[in-house]
């Protein structure tokens, strides 16, 4: 069993219970809206072949098995995520493409050093949700070898996410999150390392050098219709967090909110689908030789 800090078993149960369920339900619209962002930061700065890889927060995997036909059959990939749910459904993908080279551990970052040393550490919105951000990245950092490479992407500020931050501005003025609540919380939440001094500040402070932040832009569908949209934007994202936070009388208020969502999100639908704009930083930084 997984060694899991206290400070991290309420993000774990949350990962683990309601949102791995959302998640699932919603993985044709997460997989591949994030992995656009995902594969930018791979083109520009990838890992070399033969190099052995780790994957931060991997979730359903997807991330992993990438890094894993990018490194080779010399190289390796090992995706780590908090939740052992997530973990199963990454290791049931892996055994049904028969990717030999990736591998999957659940793992608290933050608890303990990794066993494994790495040439090269990777995040896909996976560093966020961390209590304490610099233990979790100082394991990161030690795990790397001299001169190994750091690559991560977050959220930049949420009102240049309109995908997650037009549902939110709706939503949370109108309802009240208890103080007290039955519902587990996900950590700290998308938007922790939005500014780009803290994150600096949080990279240096766990050992890295040459901290890098490069900005990115580019829409993501939330839907393939508005009535999928809606239903996206209260199940994932800090809307739908602060309903299911707010309990039984979140859920009371799902079809008022439904609505005002149904009009804040109409003029961002396309023939396409519906789409949202993003913004991200990949964050590159290294270990000291």
């Amino acid at each position: 069993m997984a060694t899991v800090l206290p400070e991290n078993e309420e993000a774990q149960r949350a990962w683990d219970g309601v949102l791995f369920d959302r998640f699932v339900h919603f993985k044709h619209l997460i997989v591949s809206s994030l992995a656009l962002h995902g594969a930018a930061a791979m083109k520009a700065f990838p890992p070399a072949e033969g190099d052995h890889v780790l994957d931060i927060g991997c979730g359903l995997g997807d991330t992993t098995l990438q890094l894993a036909e990018l490194v080779g059959p010399t190289g390796s990939a090992l995706g780590v995520d908090i939740s052992p749910r997530f973990i199963e459904a990454a290791e049931a993908d892996a055994r049904e493409l028969g990717v030999a080279n990736g591998r999957f551990e659940v793992a608290d970052v933050q608890a303990s050093p990794f066993a494994d040393t790495f040439d090269y550490a990777f995040a896909r919105f996976g560093t966020m949700f961390f209590a304490s951000p610099v233990a979790a990245l100082r394991n990161v950092h030690d795990a790397l070898e001299p001169g190994g490479r750091l690559c991560s992407l977050v959220w930049r500020k949420r009102e240049d996410n309109e995908w997650m931050y037009r549902a939110e501005a709706v939503v949370k003025p109108l309802v009240e999150i208890p103080e007290e609540t039955e519902e587990a919380r996900c950590g700290p939440g998308p938007f922790s390392l939005a500014n780009a001094d803290t994150t600096s500040t949080i990279h240096q402070a766990a050992g890295f050098v040459d901290v890098a932040l490069h900005r990115r832009d580019l829409p993501l569908k939330i839907g393939n219709t508005l009535e999928e949209a809606v239903e996206f934007n209260l199940a994932l994202g800090p809307a739908a967090e602060a309903v299911r936070l707010a309990g039984d009388e979140g859920n009371a208020m799902r079809p008022k909110l439904a609505a005002l969502l149904r009009e804040a999100l109409t003029d961002l639908v396309t023939p396409d689908g519906v789409f949202g704009g993003s913004s991200v930083w990949i964050v590159t930084a290294r270990r000291a030789d």
